[in-house]
């Protein structure tokens, strides 16, 4: 049984939404690459188009969209996904997963690309917390 936590971010209000997929449409996912796009269908967000950025597989080791499959590799890096050097000309070896979702991954990121007729707020929910319910 396959199930993602999938974080979807708008670009237009600059907020994130944890979502979660299970079984009946994570299947769907599997087999993507980072930077394709899929319906929004997926999530119950009709009318909206929704960009692969990455994910975590259950170990904590960030997809790289420079390495393909759904394979774990360890890379030497000098910067990018998963490592920022502190010096100039610093390199690392790291592990890294490909960059197509496998039933490994449990943390599927997107980015909105193409927006419906109703706002995320409503579909989802606005936060109980927020600043603008206190005031």
């Amino acid at each position: 049984m396959v199930d993602f936590k999938v974080v979807v971010s708008d670009p237009r209000t600059g907020r994130a939404y944890n979502l979660e997929l299970s079984e009946p449409g994570s299947g769907a996912l599997i087999g993507k690459r980072i930077g394709e796009e899929v319906s929004g269908e997926l999530l119950g967000l009709s009318g909206y188009t929704l960009r692969l950025t990455g994910g975590t597989d259950a170990d904590g080791f960030p997809m790289r969209p420079d390495i393909p499959g759904q394979v774990r590799r360890r890379v030497l890096v000098a910067g990018g996904v998963g490592f920022r050097p502190t010096k100039r000309g610093l390199r690392r070896r790291k592990t890294f997963r490909g960059n197509e979702i496998s039933p490994d991954i449990v943390q599927v990121n997107m980015v909105i690309t193409g927006w419906g007729d109703t706002p995320l707020e409503e579909m989802l929910g606005a936060d109980e917390g927020s600043k603008s319910d206190e005031a």
